[in-house]
């Protein structure tokens, strides 16, 4: 099998690699477990200067290397670059705070002492999507890596440039070569790498199935697993809500990274009261969206990353409307792997827009009579990754805290993710958390210590 990297904006081949042998897979699963045992006794002090060291190489390489993202999977040179900037922010969080978040916590009993100790468990496979190619893997590395794991990555076989660069910064900040390594492996070889007793457990962001099938793996070998997967979020507005900001953050939270993100809100659930409002101003702002070349500094939405993609979008948006759903703008491709900023409107239950996740810059607008009308709504999918929710009513904010079912819920702000506080979801959304201390607390060994 060959590993490509393909410009989604021009469908150009710009590089191909060979994916491993069975042989050379074998050598970086034997190297990661001899850098395990180099990387569990080190201190956090160390593991932290060379953390650092990772986090000013990105900081120095972000133009070059945002330029690389945009060029593997599409999105905008300027959304590029923040990401590269924001993986240096999440290494640093975790050298200033693995060893606070993993310190003995002692616990009064009938014990002269006892306490709880976090050590790490050696290999963590990480298979990783293309959305994000760098802050998904990232966002797993930094607090991995700082706890005294090893990684090995299997990156979405789209982005091998990415997943190359990332090894190559982690070897240049210092870590021994086998703390991180990439495996450049098809899908159909993920299985036996899981397989292998010399893995300790596994962390997957993408869709259902390659989740389910990952977590079934390792649940046969015993062996822990951490899902982020799909997301539907809605994106709630009530009438005290600032509308014209409800309306700039609802566009931005939509189109986010071509609209190519898990949490990226894509179903609106506005207040009948000022639906007719909302759906304006929503529709004219979708519509003043710049469409094109996102090595462009000025392009608000660049080609999606592969044609199945686009593929797959025109085929929801047609059953949705042929279902009865209102086309309130877009609905069609642009040429390429390009497509128009889309809304839909009036969706009935049976359309693919009503509960189904749609990748791409496709926003579907819901009416609510009231607030548990709304929680309804938002609650009407499998997923249950984030949620939006505008409203300047505190007791009525608590409602929806309480009501929606999802990972996180953010009041009069997009929901995004950060290194202070956990991220991950419910349902279909997934299990286990990433980012903040309980990210870090993942892939340790939860120790009771008794001293009588």
């Amino acid at each position: 099998m060959t590993i490509s990297t393909v410009n989604p904006a021009t469908g150009e081949t710009l590089r191909t690699f060979d994916a491993l042998t069975e042989g050379e897979i074998e050598a970086k699963l034997q190297r990661a477990v001899d850098a395990f045992a180099v990387n569990r006794a080190r201190s956090f002090a160390d593991r932290a200067t060379r953390m650092r060291a990772a986090a000013d190489a990105l900081d120095a390489r972000k133009s070059d290397l945002g330029k690389m993202i945009t060029t593997e999977m599409g999105k905008p040179v300027k959304a590029a670059i923040a990401e590269v900037q924001k993986c240096a922010l999440v290494c640093r969080y975790y050298a200033d705070n693995a060893e606070k978040h993993l310190a003995d916590e002692h616990v009064q009993t009938d014990a002269a002492d006892s306490f709880i100790r976090y050590q790490p468990i050696g290999p963590v496979l990480a298979v990783m999507p293309w959305n994000f190619p760098f802050w998904q893997v990232f966002r797993f590395a930094a607090p991995a890596l700082m706890a005294g794991n090893v990684g090995l990555l299997k990156h979405a076989s789209n982005v091998p440039q990415s997943a190359l660069a990332i090894e190559e910064i982690f070897v240049d900040a210092g870590f021994d070569a086998g703390e991180f390594q990439t495996l450049l492996i098809s899908a159909s070889q993920v299985e036996r790498v899981l397989d292998d007793e010399r893995i300790k457990a596994a962390t997957l962001t993408g869709s259902e199935p390659a989740g389910a099938s990952v977590a079934s793996t390792a649940a046969k070998r015993i062996k822990k697993s951490v899902l982020e997967l799909g997301g539907s979020d809605p994106f709630v507005v009530m009438p005290s809500a600032d509308l014209e900001e409800a309306v700039k953050i609802a566009v931005k939270a939509r189109i986010v990274n071509n609209g190519q993100s898990c949490i990226a809100a894509k179903r609106f659930i506005v207040h009948e009261q000022i639906a007719d409002a909302f759906e304006r101003k929503f529709v004219a702002a979708m519509e003043a969206l710049k469409v094109g070349d996102p090595m462009d500094e000025s392009t608000d939405v660049g080609p999606l990353a592969m044609p199945q993609i686009v593929n797959d979008i025109e085929e929801q948006v047609r059953k949705s409307v042929d279902a009865g759903a209102r086309l309130a703008t877009g609905g069609k491709r642009l040429g390429g792997n390009f497509y128009a900023p889309t809304v839909l409107a009036d969706i009935p239950q049976s359309a693919p827009a009503y509960g189904e996740e749609i990748f791409g810059p496709v926003a579907s607008l819901f009416r609510a009579k009231d607030a548990d009308d709304a929680i309804r709504i938002a609650n009407a999918t499998t997923f249950g990754l984030g949620a939006s929710v505008w409203t300047n009513d505190r007791e009525e904010a608590e409602r929806f805290i309480n009501g929606i079912e999802s990972g996180q819920v953010f009041v009069n702000a997009m929901v995004a993710s950060d290194p202070r506080i956990p991220f991950g979801g419910v349902k279909h959304s997934g299990f286990g958390r990433e980012l903040g201390v309980f990210g870090i607390r993942e892939f340790v060994n939860v120790k009771t210590v008794w001293l009588a």
